[in-house]
């Protein structure tokens, strides 16, 4: 609640010309603690003012119904009759959640063109702070560049306030409403006329006015939004003052100055220069991160004097400053010579990245890649992340491309935690790599405020082949107990027989998983001829197998692996349900490559598997079914070795599998709309469904919170499909938040709509004048009809600042008394301070009004208390 001293002074004191003073602010934080933040007030106001002195503290609000007086800390005087004024001051608040903090001061100088009777107008500014531990400390950005520029009719003005903000926060600019009394619009206030266009830009910053069209003084707000990972964190107000001017000279013009990219640990400079057309003196001042971290950029002159001056930006970058957001520079350039002084702005970005990790190093086994590489040299990264692409990219990064763009043609494979874990197995994620495909990676380091380093060189492998080769894992028998398996590989004579003479064997081992991960020895064969297996009393209808073949040189004495043993795994089928349909996915991790999958499906008729379609992936749906029949698959495959290593065809046949096709695709998602009525007290929740999807709905779904944060429950169930209307009436509060689903006769549910919230209606407002003469007409303050009001903190006051009635009760029933005695007060004005709990979509608000009772024709001997 806002002092009460304040409120009497405000309410009562006509405004005098001691308080025609304010002309631009801001409020700016930093946090201390968990729940601690220094609050940093700025306000511009006009030198020659009395008002200047009896401003040593001004009234602050801290959002969280407490207010301070906050105490001037420094004094800066500026040319063309600015003064700075700096106040500062910590405040603690109770918890989490969002607040606004505002300031309020009498008055805004008079005579500002776009807002009417500016010298009655109060003077406000306010900045929105969000605490809460899933977002993490935050300090608002720093303006580092005052609002002081002077424009001329016709000619584009511009002005940037070179935001920077120390955590690497994006930020976002628009332009809004000057604001009033507690921190509200001003009612017609009107944007500055301009021949052309008036606009911020969303991204740099730049205020553009093209151009002025007449001689005054105008006020804008420019509102500065700070967003992380998606989420708003925080705002600023800035209101500044832009005075204009009739003048003949031209505002200087500083030459392009193009973004720039640079890996850290590397120099960075580039020249600035700016033109005067009128061949007046022009400087050139530099703001902007660089200028603000560690190690700082310098800004220094190469050449300064009339017509033209030069400078030199010059930064030696560190790992330190590489983060996600650009670093942005802004440069103002200032002539001189002629009345008004005239500026320029101009700004460009900075990007420092990560370099890239080095020495990656690739070593292939039969179906798998181990990759290996050294830590980055930026030790704040979190980590890295792997890419892999078949065939080699060609690609030559930028210096600002940073990761790696989709639009090469690589997929993350895998995402690493930890600087010094640098070593990485792709090995399909357990399905095994396939063999006759040249695999590249790439490994890029990864930061938590989502910056990438560059990306590594490229390196390239193929798989090695391995031997014996593995030419069969066929499914012969589907069977939960007695499945089987053929197993065949070729004779392999490519090694020094004299030196390994035989006899021969082969040891054979099987894996109840697609990668060898239990390969345990299961038989073994004695002919170097004996190259088939048919194994048996197998899971096959619910197990994929996998199997590996070692040959040995079984000379006594001289017992030798001949050659690196292969892996192959059987093919596994899952059938998957649809709407008159079904999707098949085939599992298999194999050392050759698979060309075409051929389904085959029963025919029931004839008590056989006929084909009915191929595919080249391991991706096949059958469309058209009768849902509700049973059907039944298997597939085979077709793949080979290069020719110089095997020169036959190879066929493997999948398991069985059945399944029935049902309707398991949910409807489409209904659009949804909100309003509320608030003199009746009810919602109307209206949907829309597109013609094409009606037919597919039996019923739809209504859920419903009475807060933001809330759980969204069940409010309506079972509204048929032609209805589009639903009306609620809310017990808890008018405000609340809606989605909707639509339902099919198969009992699928849409997705949610969009959390759609509503709370735009306030139903507690307060009588200014009663009489308590006993007629029965006014003799109460009562508030007008209302609802969802918890309590209220209802304060009221004579005009010497005495209490003379307070009250919890949210009717009031003020009879014009004190409270302290029941004596009736004089006629007279009395204000009053009222905090109004409110059921709102966060829980419970407190929204405050203020202003005055006017009591009138009391019956009795009054007391002037």
């Amino acid at each position: 609640m806002k002092r009460v001293g304040l409120i009497i002074a405000f309410l009562v004191f006509s405004l005098t010309l001691l308080a025609t003073h304010n002309r631009a602010g801001e409020i700016t934080y930093r946090q201390i603690d968990e729940l601690t933040y220094e609050i940093t007030l700025v306000t511009y106001t006009y030198t020659p003012s009395a008002a200047n002195e009896t401003r040593d503290y001004l009234d602050i609000s801290w959002g969280d119904n407490t207010s301070s007086l906050i105490p001037r800390i420094s004094v800066n005087y500026l040319p063309d009759d600015y003064q700075k004024n700096v106040y500062k001051m910590q405040h603690s608040y109770p918890g989490p959640g969002i607040y606004r903090i505002v300031m309020e001061d009498p008055n805004r100088n008079e005579g500002v063109d776009n807002i009417p009777g500016s010298v009655n107008v109060i003077f406000s500014i306010a900045t929105t702070l969000k605490i809460d531990a899933t977002v993490g400390f935050n300090t608002t950005p720093v303006l580092l560049n005052p609002p002081l520029d002077k424009a001329v009719v016709g000619q584009t003005f511009i002005h940037n306030p070179s935001a920077y903000d120390a955590e690497g926060d994006s930020i976002s600019y628009e332009l809004t409403i000057c604001r009033q009394e507690n921190g509200d619009e001003i009612p017609d206030y009107t944007f500055p006329p301009s021949s052309n266009d008036f606009y911020v830009d969303a991204i740099t910053g730049d205020l553009v006015w093209d151009a002025p069209i007449q001689v005054g003084s105008y006020n804008v707000a420019m509102l500065i939004e700070e967003w992380r990972d998606g989420i708003k964190i925080g705002q600023i107000i800035r209101d500044m003052q832009i005075e204009v001017q009739n003048g003949n000279n031209q505002k200087p013009q500083i030459q392009p100055v193009q973004d720039y990219c640079v890996e850290a640990g590397q120099n960075i400079n580039y020249s600035v220069v700016a033109d005067e057309p009128d061949g007046n003196f022009v400087t050139v001042e530099a703001t902007g991160g660089p200028l603000e971290t560690l190690p700082a950029a310098t800004f220094s002159v190469i050449t300064e004097g009339y017509g033209q001056s030069a400078y030199m930006f010059d930064w030696n970058t560190e790992c330190s400053n590489v983060r996600y957001m650009p670093y942005q520079m802004v440069y103002k350039a200032t002539d001189s010579g002629k009345t008004p002084i005239l500026v320029d702005f101009k700004s460009n970005y900075i990007t420092v990245v990560s370099p890239a990790p080095e020495n990656l190093l690739l070593t292939p086994t039969f179906n798998s890649i181990a990759l290996q590489w050294d830590p980055v040299i930026c030790s704040q990264a979190m980590g890295y992340d792997v890419y892999r692409k078949i065939s080699p990219s060609g690609w030559n990064p930028s210096s600002c491309e940073t990761g790696i763009p989709i639009s090469v043609g690589f997929e993350n494979i895998g995402r690493l935690y930890g600087i010094s874990n640098c070593t990485f197995i792709d090995n399909n994620e357990g399905q095994g790599l396939e063999q006759g495909f040249e695999y590249c990676y790439r490994v890029v380091a990864w930061f938590d405020d989502g910056a990438e380093s560059y990306a590594s060189e490229e390196v390239c492998t193929e798989l090695e082949l391995g031997y014996p080769l593995i030419t069969k894992v066929s499914v012969a028998t589907t069977d939960e107990n007695n499945g089987k398996i053929d197993l065949s590989w070729a004779k392999y004579l490519d090694f020094d027989t004299v030196a390994l003479p035989g006899p021969y064997v082969f040891l054979i081992y099987r894996s109840e998983d697609i990668i060898g991960q239990n390969l345990v020895l299961i038989d073994s064969t004695l002919s170097i001829n004996d190259t088939t297996y048919l194994d048996s009393l197998l899971n096959t209808v619910d197990n994929i197998y996998s199997y590996s073949v070692e040959m040995y040189n079984n000379t006594p004495g001289n017992r030798l692996l001949i050659g690196t043993p292969q892996l192959a795994s059987s093919s596994f089928l899952k059938a998957y349900p649809g709407d008159n349909s079904v999707t098949l996915k085939l599992k298999r991790s194999t050392p050759w490559l698979n060309d075409t999958m051929v389904v085959y499906r029963m025919n029931y008729n004839a008590s056989v598997y006929d084909s009915v379609g191929f595919t080249l992936t391991t991706n096949y749906k059958d469309l058209n079914l009768e849902n509700g029949l049973m059907y039944c698959y298997k597939i085979l495959s077709i793949g080979h070795y290069p020719p110089q290593e095997y020169s036959k065809t190879l066929y493997n046949w999948s398991q069985e599998t059945c399944v029935t096709p049902i309707d398991t695709i949910p409807p489409c998602k209904p659009n949804l709309r909100l309003e509320s009525s608030c003199d009746e007290y009810y919602n109307t929740i209206e949907w829309h469904v597109v013609d094409s999807c009606k037919a597919d709905i039996s019923y739809f779904n209504i859920y419903y919170s009475p807060t933001t944060e809330g759980e969204m429950q069940i409010l309506q169930t079972l509204i048929p499909a032609s209805d589009s209307v639903y009306l609620h009436y809310p017990d808890y509060s008018i405000a609340g938040c809606y989605s909707l689903t639509a339902v099919d006769s198969f009992a699928n549910e849409s997705a949610n709509t969009q959390r759609y919230c509503i709370d735009n209606c306030t139903y507690y407002e307060l009588p200014n004048v009663f009489s308590p003469n006993g007629d029965n007409i006014n003799d109460l303050v009562i508030p007008g009809p209302y609802k969802f009001v918890e309590k209220v903190d209802m304060k009221i006051y004579n005009r010497w600042g005495t209490l003379v009635f307070e009250t919890e009760d949210p009717d009031i029933k003020w009879d014009g008394r004190f409270m302290e005695n029941g004596k009736l007060l004089n006629a007279g004005v009395y204000y009053y301070s009222c905090d109004v709990y409110e059921r709102r979509l966060s829980g419970i608000e407190v929204r405050n009004l203020t202003g005055f009772f006017q009591l009138n024709n009391p019956t009795e001997n009054a007391t002037n208390e």
